[in-house]
């Protein structure tokens, strides 16, 4: 098998892409350190073409070198907003009607693989910290919380 090169892959502009159906996935970040973790996910919900990624305290914004170093211009075509905490972010998507779950080790937590989302319901999932994850207030905000 041969490798595609960039060209090829036949990537949507921007203005294609913002035109394009979403997945109804928001992505809440919660203080991301690394900014290329933060750049890989906003080329995965490129991918995955997911409604948008909510940045929150010390988590970085675009514009960034290091961001688009592994985004590789999606900071450009993925929706994202900046919020001070992670906290509220989720209390705002709660009031909004989504289901928010926590990526997290706790205890009844539900194996992503066993998540089933409810149909005509807006999801959204929170990434925590690479070192301390989800933060405690931030998980008793959510709805559910899942693991790996």
């Amino acid at each position: 098998m041969r490798k595609l090169a960039i060209e090829e892959l036949c990537r949507m502009t921007v203005e294609e892409y913002r035109a394009a159906d979403k997945l109804p996935l928001t992505i809440v970040l919660d203080n991301i350190r690394s900014l290329h973790n933060v750049g890989s996910i906003f080329r995965t919900a490129d991918a995955l073409r997911l409604e948008r990624l909510c940045l929150c305290g010390i988590t970085a914004c675009p514009p960034s070198a290091e961001i688009h170093k592994t985004a590789l211009g999606a900071e450009d075509t993925v929706p994202w907003t900046y919020h001070k905490d992670a906290l509220t972010a989720v209390r705002e998507l709660r009031e909004a009607g989504y289901c928010v779950l926590a990526l997290e080790q706790v205890e009844g937590s539900l194996k992503l693989g066993d998540f089933r989302p409810a149909p005509g319901v807006p999801h959204a999932l929170v990434l925590g910290n690479e070192v301390k994850g989800v933060q405690q207030t931030v998980v008793d905000a959510c709805t559910h919380s899942t693991s790996a």
